[in-house]
């Protein structure tokens, strides 16, 4: 049964239950259909001005990401509510890198998958690193000889099944973290020195703490594909703006899924929601861009989520650049603010 306190925004520990976790749903479309206004309150759902909606609704460009910056970033302020839509969670899905090889070793010296997950039919160091784990554990007695077949499969699904893990035989990141074979995921994260007070992008917008620009920005990963797009990197934990002459406009870190859940390739963003909230109505999820459906819900790129109840933020600023999702990527609210005015409907987004 999927425990429905366990959403995106859940503890450290959800993942040891028997699901595999939540992307972002969304249920959009006009009054009457999941729709809510919004208040006063925390930064996810501050009343905007006039001005600022009719920025917010002009299109993209630095206008719009300089009016969402100004809403993320200020006080309340006596004007008129927007109506939004309600984001829904539901069970996402483990995809894998087609690459089984080993990864950086841990630095204890352990062997990893070396990716995001393992599956009937991979082959490699990976999965020998895997079969020797899953030896160690009592559940594989066969060869260890780097292909995951049906030995293998059934080992994995014993050994989820033990652990109260998700059982589908696919070995991703929670499998792995239990079995202590994920690689150290701090290595591959690609982080900038905290820019000056007061810094801003090529688009003039200002910089939040953990983003970067231009040159000072780090470069683009291997086959982020071309023109005007946004880019994100699954092992970096890192997000790129690229305009159509190929500048790096801004890039910063976020949070990502602790699934693996992002499918690597090249998407398109097709729906957006000033404010949303997660489907039990808990939390704010500010400036929603999704970009990709699922068959088990929708993923896109948020703000930092907020309790309806308290107002309070559910990750800080320092926690950027750790997996703490079900499937979307959260964003410092400043970073959300430029991708707002960055990513209209219809743009591009390449997950590596």
């Amino acid at each position: 049964m999927l425990d429905r306190n366990a959403y995106e925004l859940g503890a450290a520990d959800r993942q040891r239950r028997t699901f595999l976790g939540f992307a972002c749903v969304g249920v959009f479309g006009l009054a009457g259909v999941g729709a809510f206004v919004t208040s006063g309150g925390a930064d996810s759902d501050r009343i905007v001005t006039s001005d600022q909606l009719a920025a917010l609704e002009s299109g993209t460009g630095p206008a719009a990401a300089q009016a969402a910056a100004e809403i993320a970033t200020a006080g309340d302020t006596a004007a008129e509510p927007f109506v939004e839509f309600v984001d829904v969670e539901l069970a996402g899905i483990d995809e894998p890198d087609p690459d089984g090889a080993a990864g950086p070793d841990r630095a204890d010296g352990g062997c990893t998958i070396g990716a995001l997950s393992l599956r009937f039919g991979a082959s490699g160091d990976g999965v020998r690193c895997l079969q020797t784990a899953l030896a160690d554990a009592g559940h594989f007695s066969g060869q260890v000889d780097g292909q995951f077949g049906d030995s293998t499969l059934a080992a994995a699904r014993a050994y989820q099944a033990a652990e109260d893990l998700f059982v589908d035989g696919v070995v991703g990141r929670e499998t792995a973290l239990s079995l202590d074979i994920w690689p150290d995921e701090e290595s591959l994260v690609v982080r900038t020195p905290r820019p000056p007070e007061g810094a801003v992008d090529l688009w003039g917008v200002e910089l939040s703490p953990v983003a970067s620009a231009g040159d000072d920005a780090p470069p683009l990963p291997d086959n982020s594909g071309s023109g005007y797009r946004v880019v994100y990197d699954r092992a970096g934990q890192r997000v790129w703006a690229v305009d159509g002459k190929e500048r790096i406009i801004r890039s910063w870190l976020v949070s990502g899924s602790t699934y693996s859940n992002e499918l690597p390739g090249t998407h398109t963003v097709y729906s957006r929601s000033e404010v949303s909230t997660a489907w039990n109505g808990k939390a704010y999820l500010p400036l929603m861009i999704r970009y990709l459906k699922t068959e088990r819900g929708n993923i896109g790129f948020h703000g930092i989520p907020t309790s309806v109840a308290t107002g309070e933020s559910y990750q800080t600023t320092d926690e950027l650049g750790t997996r703490l999702s079900g499937g979307c990527q959260r964003q410092h609210n400043t970073d959300a603010a430029f991708l707002w005015g960055f990513a209209d409907v219809g743009t591009k987004v390449v997950v590596t």
